[in-house]
């Protein structure tokens, strides 16, 4: 069984087991440096630019930090359960995925590649098996009947299946779906070679 990890903009990330990670509370830190930074901007001082250069090396220190934390505990819990770690492939998410214009710097401002990266080698280090997987629909497909629809997901927070009438948190479905393709990615990665004929 994988753990699956799927990295949003409600929560930074959500396990398959419904686990979320840094949410509502870093969501009003960022805010509150975002309502600080555009201070800084609106005086156009020197002293002000330098401000905002030392006011980005602490939050730069602070999402390293907090990515520190979410990484050693998803792996910690996988190598406590016995289960590898299935992480959604976000490579170009910035062009992909379209954010309403309110949550635009959120998406943008996190660094959810060095999170993926800290997920990595902390796993390889404790010796879990790692598997990035394609992250296409995982939050539009139901993972008890397989439908997969944009009506699945109307809202941005919230999944409900239009056949089987599956109901819950997105992230936890999309965590689930991440899960099971990375279960099914792990059996082809580690089929042995076939015999030479």
């Amino acid at each position: 069984m994988k753990t699956g990890v799927d990295r949003g903009i409600t929560n930074l990330a959500t396990t398959s087991d419904g686990d979320n990670h840094s949410g509502r509370r870093l969501g009003r830190y960022r805010r509150w440096q975002a309502r600080k930074r555009a201070e800084l901007q609106a005086r156009q001082t020197r002293s002000a630019r330098q401000l905002l250069k030392k006011r980005a090396r602490r939050e730069a220190r602070h999402a390293a930090h907090i990515n520190h934390k979410i990484a050693k505990t998803v792996v910690a819990v996988a190598q406590r359960t016995d289960r590898g770690i299935a992480l959604e492939e976000l490579g170009g998410i910035r062009e992909r995925v379209t954010v309403p214009r309110d949550q635009r710097a959120r998406q943008s401002s996190w660094p959810f590649h060095q999170l993926g990266a800290f997920i990595a080698y902390k796993a390889k280090r404790a010796g879990v098996p790692f598997i990035e997987v394609d992250p296409a629909y995982t939050s539009q497909r139901c993972p008890r009947c397989g439908h997969t629809g944009r009506a699945n997901r109307r809202t941005r927070d919230h999944f409900h299946c239009r056949r089987c009438g599956l109901a819950g948190p997105a992230d936890h479905v999309a965590g689930a779906n991440i899960a099971t393709r990375g279960a099914m990615a792990w059996v082809f990665v580690n089929m042995p070679d076939p015999a030479p004929a």
